[in-house]
């Protein structure tokens, strides 16, 4: 394995003490600069504002830079983080993490060496006919390697990078003493409840045993479904740091855009309809909608679906809280849409009446276009753009300090990443006919 010169190739930190040293000086870099900001602004007579010294463009790419570098758990709540603007942060910190959730480095050929053999021995080349050091994709906790083995298995290997697991908990600690620094959180927010159930997701990410049963129940609960493609998992190669696959030929789902017209419904549609059968048939949902875990075959017209890691069990009163919200939207009864969001813990009694009023204006906007019989056109930005700007603006509400439970957060954002994907696609969906299918 020679050296890799690609500047995305970057070792990741490994140990608490290094990584804590990074977090460190990028919290000392982010300060300086924002005091920098301020002083400019008080020379040139003005008040300075807490919020555009923080958010200056130089802070914006260190920010993000380094996270990337950092890869694990600092890496995976910045994306989650930047995720749930409207519950979490301003919109203005979320759109400086969003580039985390397309930016990734990877390892340098020697830290991946060093990995493998640790994982399968010093002469693990001799397990494979042909290995390819240059990662096909890079994410937060691991990257993936296409490979062959000698009895002609076409295979694609998901590394986890060295330290992750053990620095779970310390990035966190980390990155939320830094977003509290930044003066970007609404104080008194208690981060407590969402941080302890980001440490538990984490920890089961980066468990790649777990991993490897979420794939074979996707795989059982999809078999001979003609419209999906699971990949096998190969357990001789795998491990809790090692997942090995079954490589499967297919495009980004984003090159969809230059399809014809039905396709691109058809595809969204089937995205879409299979998070319906997740929630309220399987109660097993994968809950993380990166458009990089959803790929098509143009030749056979179905769809791989990928990484499982974020895969989450909903218990029974979970499932039915969801369901209960199908009905009054259907009949556009808002009274009955507002207790089912309060009963989700969408909305809060504690919630500022305006806010409320606000909140359920919003939704009575989006329900009757999303539940025409006629079917919902997302290439009709229109409407999304409305909602997120009346959104963005509830965003900037610091009185707002409600954080829904995470489960329920889990599901919101896996439909805002396939309302975001149609909306890419431009497709036409008949959302009436999914609601009434479950309701």
């Amino acid at each position: 394995m020679t050296q890799d010169t690609d500047p995305r190739s970057r070792a990741v930190p490994t140990g608490r003490a290094s990584r804590a040293a990074r977090m460190g000086g990028l919290a000392g870099g982010l300060l300086g600069s924002a005091a920098a900001a301020g002083a400019k602004q008080l020379l040139q007579g003005r008040k300075p504002n807490p919020r555009d010294m923080f958010l200056t463009p130089s802070n914006a790419q260190r920010l993000t830079q380094q996270l990337s570098q950092m890869r694990g758990a600092a890496m995976k709540m910045g994306q989650l983080l930047s995720l749930e603007a409207g519950d979490l942060l301003t919109p203005e910190l979320a759109a400086v993490l969003r580039p985390l959730q397309s930016q990734a480095h990877f390892m340098p050929p020697a830290q991946l060496k060093q990995v493998l053999s640790k994982a399968w021995g010093k002469d693990f080349t001799k397990r494979f006919k042909k290995f390819d050091v240059r990662p096909i994709a890079a994410a937060s906790i691991g990257q993936v390697h296409r490979a062959q083995s000698h009895d002609g298995r076409d295979l694609a290997i998901k590394v986890q990078y060295p330290g992750i697991r053990d620095s779970i908990d310390s990035d966190l600690s980390n990155l939320a003493s830094m977003m509290r620094m930044s003066g970007m959180m609404p104080k008194g927010l208690d981060l407590k409840p969402l941080l302890e159930d980001a440490r538990q997701q984490l920890h089961e990410e980066a468990d790649y045993i777990q991993e490897a049963q979420s794939l074979r129940q996707f795989g059982n609960l999809l078999e001979g479904d003609p419209n999906f493609v699971v990949p096998a998992v190969y357990d001789d190669l795998s491990s809790r740091d090692i997942l090995a696959m079954e490589f499967i030929p297919s495009e980004p789902i984003d090159t969809l855009e230059n399809a014809d017209q039905a396709t691109r419904d058809t595809m969204s549609d089937r995205l879409i309809h299979l998070m319906m059968r997740e929630v309220f048939e399987f109660h097993l949902v994968q809950s993380d909608p990166n458009f990089a875990n959803f790929r098509w075959q143009p030749e056979t017209g179905k769809l791989v679906l990928l990484d499982f890691g974020a895969t989450r069990s909903l218990p029974p009163e979970l499932v039915a809280r969801s369901r209960a919200i199908l009905q009054p939207s259907l009949q556009n009864d808002l009274p009955a849409i507002a207790e089912a969001l309060t009963e989700l813990g969408l909305l809060s009694v504690a919630l500022p009446d305006k806010t409320r009023t606000e909140i359920l204006s919003m939704v009575e906007m989006a329900n009757a276009p999303m539940l025409d019989p006629a079917g919902f056109n997302f290439g009709d930005t229109s409407l999304v753009s409305d909602l997120r700007d009346r959104g963005m603006a509830l965003g900037r509400d610091r009185s707002i300090q409600h954080i829904p439970p995470t489960e329920v957060l889990y599901l919101q954002r896996k439909a805002a990443g396939l309302f975001l994907l149609a909306t890419r696609l431009r497709a036409q969906i008949n959302l009436r006919s999914l609601f009434q299918h479950y309701a």
